[in-house]
């Protein structure tokens, strides 16, 4: 996902080193090639591939006259990254610079028709077409506003855009559609960004505009107009969260910091609580509940379905997003449709929520106030996990597990597991005190090259994220497993060369987990047992063991024992030296 940044300044200073500073907040996103332009008299351009303190060092991005431009950090989607295809992008005269975030299927065919008007392009990008367009129309004597309308008329896709023109000074003007912006007021000036984290250190009063509207950024505010011209009033929303928590206070890495953050992110979140009782109170007799959700958030679903049947004997069903639209005609106004995403902007849960809205109710977790999810569901509950930067999610998912737990207890009516969770953030924080131990652990697991991941119930889903956090970061296939699925096939795959992490709490399940154990032992697997502190036979039974307070159940497992294979994919991702922040061909809001 790429990162936009704009700024019109109220004073008479050079906007650069600002939207310099504002740009490298965004470095977490994944990118590939950094650019900025600014106006002085007519709009400079500087852009480059490469990590930002790289091109700053050849091109001096901070020094640029101006007082009002924009800047993005690309991932390439449409285009290698090179020079040419890095943002912004000019229209033929050099007149409009443009910047862009997300991917326009129809680009092709615009170009095409472009070229033969007589306009010539520069890059092999997508978003090329989008200044020559401004530009096209501008020559029919529109202005910046309503030429930019008329172009997004015409793309079919994704899309954040910010443009600014020599012909208007002074303005930056920008809209969406299936991709984070955001709108900043600060005492310095008016920001736009796709992140918040971006613009946090100069603005903390943030509108987020809505599909199709347009947002007009001058020394003297920021305006929003809808589809018929008419301006939209909205009352900023206050974002709580200090610049300082967008920072690494003192951690290597800001997935080390995230992961330290997570007693506290579980915590906040059960702060919900009354909340989560009054929309299930709002909606009703609920028959049937559907999880829909990507990656890390589907994983806090397949949770989500062994709690809501286990306590309240309703059907549940988890769907991951890009394939909601297979089932959609099932749902009816009985089933509560639940949409988790870190986000609130990932393009396969917007496009299934939509669906999902003409027949059934919605309800959205997200961790990030005023995103589109959290503006289209019928009921919304926020995680308190605070911005997250690092790309593979960790405290934002223990923020989406305690939610579903407190969804759990609503629709059951089940008050005890609520209590039990109150306990959750002292055992996640006996876990981090272990962290040297993991360290040291880590190191042995620093040459391999698969490691299988086995657990049942609600272990089973701990083994999946487990598997997808050393994948993600640390670029070690690692597959998770239900373990009574072992002997179907996956068991030919062990031998004293294949790591096994077997997740084994207490609880039912976990004699039958103990003889799956025994099962790869006894081809030789090298063990590294998850499992609770004091179970000497289990420890005897594994090459190495992990262990946790024997208070921790099996049924609140997920919110502890995840954290343990977190923290083991981190130190392996460091101990290779690769940055766990930023793993390669990743990016942190999936918009495309």
């Amino acid at each position: 996902m790429c990162g936009i940044v704009g700024c019109v300044l109220k004073e008479n200073r050079d906007a650069a080193p600002i939207l310099f500073r504002c740009i490298s907040n965004l470095e977490y996103r994944g990118y590939d090639s950094v650019g900025l332009a600014t106006f002085d008299n007519k709009i400079n351009v500087k852009k480059a591939k490469g990590k930002i303190r790289d091109v700053n060092a050849s091109l001096n991005l901070e020094n640029m006259a101006g007082k009002y431009g924009i800047a993005h950090t690309r991932w390439a989607s449409a285009g290698r990254p090179t020079d040419e295809n890095a943002h912004p992008h000019l229209d033929e005269k050099g007149r409009v610079a443009v910047v862009h975030n997300g991917t326009l299927e129809n680009y092709s065919k615009l170009k095409e028709k472009l070229i033969g008007e007589g306009h010539t392009f520069k890059s092999t990008t997508d978003t090329e077409v989008i200044p020559h367009l401004i530009e096209k129309h501008m020559d029919e004597g529109l202005d910046l506003e309503h030429a930019l309308r008329k172009t997004v008329e015409m793309l079919k896709g994704s899309y954040a855009i910010v443009a600014m023109c020599e012909d208007e000074a002074g303005k930056i003007v920008a809209t969406r559609k299936d991709s984070p912006l955001s709108l900043g007021f600060g005492k310095e000036g008016y920001f736009v960004a796709s992140d918040t984290p971006a613009i946090l250190e100069y603005a903390r009063d943030v509108i987020r505009p809505r599909e199709g509207e347009i947002a007009v950024l001058s020394k003297n505010g920021i305006e929003i107009h809808d589809e018929n011209d008419k301006t939209i009033e909205r009352k900023p929303s206050k974002i709580t969260w200090t610049a300082d928590m967008a920072k690494k206070e003192g951690y290597d890495y800001f997935m080390l910091k995230e992961i330290n953050d997570q007693p506290l992110a579980v915590k906040n979140t059960l702060g919900q609580k009354n909340n989560m009782k009054r929309i299930i109170n709002e909606i009703g007799d609920v028959k049937r509940v559907c999880f829909v959700a990507c990656g890390t958030s589907y994983h806090a679903s397949i949770t989500g379905k062994y709690l809501i049947e286990s306590l309240a004997g309703i059907s549940c069903d988890v769907i991951i997003a890009s394939e909601f639209k297979y089932s959609a005609k099932t749902w009816d106004e009985d089933t509560l449709v639940v949409f988790i995403s870190q986000s609130g902007e990932t393009a396969d849960s917007m496009t299934a929520l939509r669906q999902a809205k003409q027949t059934s109710h919605t309800l959205a977790i997200v961790n990030v106030a005023g995103s589109a999810m959290w503006e289209e569901a019928d009921h919304v509950i926020q995680t308190q996990a605070g911005p997250e930067i690092g790309v593979a999610a960790t405290k934002t998912y223990l923020g989406q597990l305690t939610a579903i737990y407190l969804l759990a207890a609503a629709i059951s009516g089940n008050d005890k597991i609520t209590e039990e969770l109150e306990n959750v953030p002292s055992y996640i924080e006996e876990v981090i005190s272990k962290a040297d131990e993991i360290k040291e652990l880590s190191k042995r697991y620093n040459f391999v090259h698969n490691a299988f991941y086995l657990g049942r119930g609600f272990s089973y889903p701990i083994a999946l994220e487990g598997a997808l956090k050393l994948k993600e970061i640390s670029y070690v296939h690692g597959e998770g497993y239900a373990a009574g699925e072992l002997k179907h096939g996956p068991l030919a795959l062990v031998d004293e060369d294949m790591p096994v992490i077997v997740i084994i709490p207490p609880g039912a399940d976990y004699d039958k987990t103990l003889t799956n154990l025994e099962e790869v032992r006894a081809r030789g697997a090298s063990i590294l047992a998850v499992g609770s502190e004091g179970n000497d036979d289990l420890k005897s039974k594994s090459k190495e063991m992990i262990s946790i307070n024997p208070k921790v159940t099996d049924i609140i497992a997920p919110l502890v024992y995840t954290v343990p294979l977190q923290l083991l994919a981190y130190y392996v991702t460091v101990e290779k030296g690769y940055n766990p922040d930023q793993p390669r061909n990743l990016a942190k809001v999936i918009t495309v």
